[in-house]
């Protein structure tokens, strides 16, 4: 176990970050997904709190255990797709939430997973990610058209603490955006309103056909643009943590939570690389303390149920998008670099960021799944040429 000595600020302010891209970029997404089911104030805080808890317990178990920078999340695209659903109740629902995680753990089981895993190489997994991190990136200077002192703030205290104080960068530039908003009054105080955490149990349907419509989008969402790039990125910085027990867990603790609003939770891929740069830790084997704390953070987050939405909401949103982008310019310079390191992938490589970057949806699947398949074909392809 860990001392309390052993952790830095560094540590704390990744995992702050990564909290606050996780959170901010899918709490109104997952607030929306709640109520297109007909949940009721105190189902939408069951959500939240199941949510919280359940990738608080295992974020910290998992990291613990195999001393890796492992980050338990749910689902954000499958968040969006549940969202976009109309005339289904919330008992099929929730079934159709039991019947992707159910489909999720066999995929592991049988050893499917792992296969999937190893079948991609590391310049392009290297490539999907900065390909995601380009958009949140780029959002940062969009942010300036509304909230110009804002985002200026906050990049000018984000680089020049970066040359003095690299390991606090984040977290000082945090504090400056966040100063600069009470001051300017673009936080709205009236927003933040305590509600009591809430574990509400809701018996699942039997409708099949309404299961199948919720099943079947969550676990390709869930599988294709978290797991499979979730495991890739782990491999593309060195850990080799088996997939086996990651994805299992994920999926039972799915699979018995899901009647209290966890939906689908599995492994992070955007937020979980912003604790797995040499800015967290200079020695990658020290990396997983941030996930550790960011493992507490969920729990605390469970605890303060209601109050999350409201937090979030309270916030402005140049603040949260500035936040999210800035975070990861360090992880986007790293993956590029690392995607561009072999000349016989590049082409390959800049297919997949291209194509990841694209935000394109085609069958219902989402830009880095595609970005992947294209980029494998590429590149299996100039390999049969090159013989």
């Amino acid at each position: 176990m860990p001392k309390l000595a052993d952790f830095s600020a560094s540590h704390f302010a990744a995992a702050v970050a990564a909290f606050l891209v996780s959170y901010g970029s899918s709490a109104v997404i997952i607030y929306q997904a709640a109520l297109a089911f007909g949940a009721s104030p105190a189902q939408v805080v069951s959500w939240f709190t199941a949510l919280a808890l359940v990738c608080g317990v295992l974020t910290l178990a998992l990291s613990l255990r195999y001393k890796t920078p492992v980050m338990i999340a749910w689902c954000t695209p499958g968040a969006a797709v549940l969202a976009g659903l109309e005339g289904i109740m919330l008992n099929d629902a929730v079934a159709g939430f039991m019947a992707a995680a159910a489909a999720m753990w066999l995929v592991s089981a049988f050893g499917w997973f792992d296969r999937l895993v190893r079948m991609i190489p590391a310049p392009l997994a290297a490539a999907m990610l900065a390909g995601i991190l380009i958009n949140f990136g780029s959002r940062v200077f969009g942010a300036m058209g509304s909230q110009t002192a804002l985002v200026l703030i906050m990049l000018a205290v984000f680089f020049l603490t970066k040359i003095r104080l690299p390991r606090y960068s984040i977290l000082l530039m945090l504090a400056a955006g966040f100063g600069y908003a009470a001051w300017a009054g673009l936080i709205d105080w009236s927003r933040l309103v305590w509600r009591n955490p809430v574990l509400e149990w809701v018996s699942p349907g039997l409708h099949l056909g309404h299961i199948v419509s919720v099943a079947v989008p969550l676990f390709i969402a869930s599988l294709a643009t978290q797991n499979v790039p979730g495991m890739a990125i782990l491999r593309s910085y060195g850990y080799q943590t088996p997939a086996r027990p990651l994805v299992e867990s994920s999926a039972a603790a799915s699979l018995l939570a899901a009647p209290f609003g966890a939906f689908m939770v599995n492994l992070a891929a955007i937020s979980a690389a912003i604790c797995m740069g040499s800015d967290v830790d200079k020695k990658p084997e020290r990396r997983y303390l941030a996930t550790v704390l960011l493992g507490v953070i969920y729990l605390l987050m469970a605890a303060a149920g209601g109050v999350t939405v409201a937090m979030f909401t309270a916030l402005p949103a140049e603040l949260m998008v500035a936040l999210a982008g800035i975070a990861v310019f360090g992880t986007l310079q790293a993956n590029l670099a690392a995607a561009w390191q072999h000349e016989s992938s590049r082409e390959a490589a800049l297919v997949t960021l291209l194509a990841s970057a694209s935000g394109m949806t085609l069958l219902g699947i989402g830009s880095a799944f595609w970005g992947l398949v294209l980029g494998l074909a590429v590149y299996h392809l100039n390999l049969k040429t090159a013989k």
